[in-house]
């Protein structure tokens, strides 16, 4: 019998591999990273060629620790980055151009004009988004506007277009299947989430034609079937396939209304389980697709808030000023003073996103004196990571017109202490961290394995998730008042600075 699930985990500065057996225990993990483009300031670009390349290297280390055999994997889940568009030719799977990364901002004009001529509200009350360049509906429109050769292409029937997930299982099962998940899906700007089917009038809006994107199918059950992938026999279902804040909210068995999770990656997103429910936000939160377990069965929804920069402020400080040499060391360097010393970072070096939406804002960094040091700048970057998650949750509290239920976290900077128990002293929440902080990886694996029949329902699921450590406020309410009145002084100079 077959005893382990493939996760691929396809994330924006690499990609993990890893091993889960039919336990719910992960048994190996490794991860490749890859080259980031900038061709201009607040492009961001990726080589299709590089996440393919780096997937594939994932497979092969995995499969060298001799942990199983190729063909004792049952399945394959998939998890990735959601947005990032990309174009490759139907017959050869080359890529027609590099991918526009969820972080680039080269299409904030053509929204503004969207914007001007009022289409914000249809698109708001049938995607659940707002009018953005993060998401992928104008980064279609502008590859398929700025591609050499692609209206000669389009013309023959030779484009494929779709997020990650969508160019890797094609890959992956030899060019057979086009298809993307409904969450995936969600994140385009093009689908109706009530329906969960792309929509023509949105598709006509943006100039993208359907014929040219994925078949959309539910998050677990068989999507495809590997052919021809180096070390791995043919046949392998892929049958879970999530974004990856979709995946780590199911990883984190988040499967009751009102649970909800922050994963702590090269971006931060807090999402929270509205069940059956559409909750449209008033307060610029987004209103998404979480999952889709079965053909039969109905979407869940949830309520999502993001910051575009977390952990990417902290490769910041590491690569472009060099105050650190590796993520780990920001943790130690914060530590050697009591607070920030009045030194506050916003990194919207991306702009800003939820729930102010700025896609014009530039990072600012304020409160220097002859005082200020290295130590000060590291704790201001936690501080910033913790602070605009604390923007995101008083959002989503006003929208749903409650407290929260204790937040659960996850991602690779969830293991930094110091920032987590900042997170709960500005939430005043409790935190929660599971025993397996790559819960992106788990709910792909907990997708494929209930998409062929290993657990039968999320309940069984429920079961393997387990807390590691939780972290309660410690902050006097007084002092998170003035924390959060000094950081909110920085916010409003940022977004009123010109640009």
């Amino acid at each position: 019998m077959p005893k382990f699930i493939l996760a691929i985990d396809q994330g924006t500065t690499g990609s993990t591999v890893a091993l889960m057996d039919t336990r719910g225990r992960l048994r190996a993990s490794v991860n490749f990273e890859f080259p980031q483009i900038y061709p201009r300031p607040g492009w961001v670009e990726h080589r299709p060629a590089d996440i393919w390349s780096s997937v594939m290297k994932g497979i092969g280390a995995i499969l060298r620790k001799k942990l199983c055999k190729p063909g004792e994997i049952s399945a394959i889940g998939i998890t990735n980055q959601r947005e990032t568009a990309l174009v490759w030719d139907r017959r050869s799977g080359e890529p027609l151009n590099n991918a526009i990364v969820w972080q680039c901002r080269r299409t904030t004009d053509y929204c503004e004009s969207l914007r001007q001529q009022g289409h914000e509200a249809l698109i708001r009350r049938k995607t659940g988004l707002v009018l953005d360049p993060y998401f992928s509906a104008s980064k279609f429109r502008w590859l398929l506007q700025n591609t050499r050769g692609i209206a000669r292409a389009l013309k023959a029937g030779q484009v494929a277009a779709g997020t990650i997930d969508s160019f890797l299982i094609w890959h992956l099962t030899g060019g057979q299947s086009h298809v993307t998940d409904v969450s995936n899906a969600s994140r385009t700007s093009l689908m109706d989430i009530g329906r969960a089917q792309w929509d023509q009038h949105l598709l006509d809006l943006f100039e993208v034609p359907g014929d040219i994107l994925p078949r959309i199918a539910p998050s677990s059950g068989i999507l495809g079937s590997t052919r021809g992938v180096p070390g791995l026999p043919d046949g392998i279902p892929i049958a879970g396939v999530a974004g990856d804040q979709q995946a780590a909210l199911f990883g984190q068995a988040c499967f009751a209304v009102g649970e909800a999770k922050c994963t702590f990656g090269t971006g931060s997103f807090i999402m929270m389980n509205t069940g059956r429910s559409k909750v449209h936000s008033e307060q610029g939160l987004l209103t998404t697709i979480a999952w889709q377990l079965g053909e039969k069965a109905q979407p869940v929804y949830a309520l999502e808030g993001g910051a575009f920069v977390c952990g990417a402020a902290v490769q910041w400080l590491r690569d472009g000023l060099g105050i650190i040499d590796s993520a780990r060391d920001i943790e130690a360097l914060a530590r050697q003073v009591p607070d920030h010393g009045g030194v506050e970072f916003v990194p919207a070096l991306t702009g800003l996103g939820a729930p102010h939406w700025a896609p014009d804002a530039r990072g600012t960094l304020t409160g220097l004196t002859r005082g200020t040091g290295r130590a000060h700048v590291a704790r201001a970057t936690l501080d910033a990571m913790a602070l605009q998650n604390a923007d995101i949750l008083r959002a989503m509290e006003r929208d749903l017109g409650k407290r929260m239920r204790p937040l659960r976290v996850d991602g690779g900077a969830a293991a930094n202490n110091l920032l987590m128990q900042i997170q709960a002293d500005v939430l005043g929440r409790k935190l929660i961290r599971p025993q397996v902080i790559e819960t992106t990886v788990a709910g792909a694996c907990y997708l494929a394995g209930l998409g062929i029949g290993i657990w039968q329902s999320p309940g069984e699921l429920r079961a393997i998730w387990q807390a590691e450590r939780e972290f309660s406020s410690v902050m006097k309410e007084s002092a998170r008042r003035e924390r959060l009145s000094s950081w909110n002084t920085a916010l409003r100079r940022t977004l009123l600075a010109p640009q």
